[in-house]
């Protein structure tokens, strides 16, 4: 996936983009990394719900027995046709079109489950990024069309003609983490219409003095939205997870602090037990339903000999979890009985913020409306 940090000047990329299966010159990230924290039992069933061009797909079909299964997964339809031939070659491989997101779906239609292990590797592949034609590139003048399933609407330059200032610089900020998204906005509006990257490109350069690191973020911000990203992995690794067997096992590269950042608390989620609000005593203990794998701990970033023979790998990294119980994660409780011992109006601040999906704004409300505190 391209990535907001990259070497100043230089276009930020990575993600299954460097899959391939030799022909093509691209290479995996880290694929002996991801397959021994994936694999747990070679005659089981497995997902790689990002297959690209089937770099890693291949390396997990090597290590798995004549017996295993593997779905395999992407949106894209030239990662689909390279998956079909995959197919075709090897009968353990099921193929299906779609978004990982839809996974419970994919794994019902093709029979198979549950799950021994599930492996995402997420972000553009190496010929999207390079194909001037998909529009993800700026360094390469193309439509601005960014879709990971071109069946889907809206293109890029759509939104971005269409969709009001506010909410192109709230997108901006949100997904590309640019300070001067405000800016970007408007000098984006301001050059409507826009057709192409280079006009595209043109227009955050005008407006930020950052250079190719500004519109790399602007880049990013746009694509996120448009294939609503972050949203599809967050149901995707939660799917993948509820069809593992007990001992299944999840692994997944990321490319981005917003990336790393989401899959991070999902997985923290499962291993610590969901948390109540902090500073509130609790009743019971949270219940922890996966572990982290000993051989990546917390996460593992590619090799320094990796990233040197394949710098797309400079800011991947692989977390992976093992499912340790069917059971659904325990949440500890605030006290029933604490709210009463202190002052009403905190008794109603602990309700509202315990029970509001999105705490934060009734609770300003509230205490706007009590005064002074």
């Amino acid at each position: 996936m391209e990535n907001a940090s990259a070497a100043p000047g230089a276009e930020p990329c990575g993600g299954r983009g460097l899959e391939g299966c030799g022909d093509d010159g691209h290479a995996p990230v880290m694929p002996s990394e991801l397959v021994r924290a994936v694999v747990a039992d070679r005659h089981g069933a497995y997902v790689d719900a990002t297959f690209g061009r089937g770099g890693h797909a291949k390396h997990l079909l090597d290590a798995l027995s004549p017996r295993a299964r593997l779905l395999v997964i992407d949106c894209d339809a030239d990662a689909v046709r390279e998956a079909e031939a995959l197919a075709r070659r090897d009968r353990r491989v099921t193929v299906r079109r779609g978004r990982f997101g839809d996974l419970t779906d994919h794994l019902r239609d093709a029979q198979i489950g549950p799950l021994s292990g599930a492996l995402f590797d997420v972000g553009m592949s190496s010929p999207q990024i390079d194909q001037a034609a998909r529009g993800f590139s700026f360094s390469a003048n193309g439509p601005l069309d960014m879709r990971m399933d071109q069946r889907r609407k809206p293109t890029a330059a759509a939104w971005l003609n269409n969709a009001p200032e506010a909410e192109i610089a709230s997108i901006v900020r949100r997904y590309g983490e640019e300070h001067q998204a405000g800016r970007v906005a408007r000098r984006i509006v301001a050059a409507r219409p826009l057709d192409t990257t280079t006009q595209l490109a043109d227009a955050v350069g005008a407006a930020t003095t950052a250079g190719k690191q500004a519109v790399a973020r602007v880049f990013q911000a746009v694509r996120i939205h448009i294939n609503d990203e972050l949203a599809e992995l967050d149901r995707g690794l939660t799917a993948a997870f509820q069809a593992l067997e007990v001992g299944g096992r999840i692994g997944v590269i990321t490319f981005h602090g917003l990336e790393h950042r989401l899959v991070r608390r999902c997985f923290r989620e499962w291993t610590q037990g969901a948390q109540a609000p902090r500073r509130l005593p609790t009743t019971g203990v949270p219940t922890p339903v996966a572990r982290r794998i000993a051989t990546v701990a917390k996460g593992v970033r590619a090799s320094p000999g990796e990233i040197a023979a394949n710098p797309r790998a400079r800011s991947a990294l692989l977390q992976a979890v093992e499912k340790l119980s069917a059971k659904p994660c325990r949440k500890a409780e605030r006290s029933a009985t604490w709210p009463e011992r202190q002052d009403p109006r905190l008794a109603r601040v602990a309700a509202v913020v315990t029970q509001s999906p999105t705490p934060l704004a009734p609770f300003l409300a509230s205490a706007r409306s009590w005064g002074a505190w």
